[in-house]
């Protein structure tokens, strides 16, 4: 962490290869995260580029180095939005996504169908903040500093989510096995 930090200062200070250094430890989740938005390996890129470009121009603004990873996350999810909005198409999860998603192996495959389909109809908050928690394993904290909204409001959107979801599967699931998907992939 100590290194990165330091990555982070020379970064802000103009190091282009130092910004390099940090984009190089981000891609990873950077690329899975647009990846997720886009559902499409060519406008993962575009948005991960995009995200990249606008993050080196605007480092000078990060007020808290220690929040760089989710400062970059957020301008990720904000250009995904943007690009899906100007082109005026909704997300959808497909398999391939899925797939590589962590945890999905927890999931039997009629489920994860069921999942990614209810997932899809989802309020775009809900689905974010669920993505977020559950498929990147970030904190109600982090969630809450990448969105730029209190606590409380990523905890009530989190638990509105899950309610939605778990209505989403009643019609699917018409015993106890819907609870018990719902808690054990969500």
């Amino acid at each position: 962490m100590e290194e990165k930090l330091k990555l982070i200062v020379r970064a802000k200070r103009g190091d282009a290869i130092a910004f390099q250094q940090l984009i190089h430890l981000e891609k990873e989740k950077l690329y899975k995260m647009a990846y997720v938005y886009m559902r499409n390996e060519d406008e993962a890129l575009e948005v991960f580029q995009e995200t990249v470009y606008l993050a080196f121009k605007s480092i000078t603004k990060l007020k808290n180095d220690r929040y760089f990873s989710t400062w970059i996350i957020r301008i990720l999810i904000n250009t995904s939005i943007s690009t899906l909005r100007k082109k005026k198409r909704f997300v959808l999860i497909n398999e391939e996504m899925w797939d590589n998603m962590p945890g999905k192996e927890m999931v039997e495959t009629d489920v994860q169908i069921d999942l990614m389909n209810a997932l899809n109809e989802m309020d775009e908050k809900y689905k974010t903040v669920l993505l977020l928690r559950y498929y990147q394993d970030y904190t109600i904290q982090q969630i809450a500093v990448i969105l730029g909204c209190p606590e409380g409001t990523v905890k009530t959107n989190i638990r509105r989510g899950i309610t939605v979801l778990k209505e989403k599967m009643k019609g699917v699931y018409k015993d106890d096995r819907q609870n018990s998907i719902i808690q054990g992939r969500v």
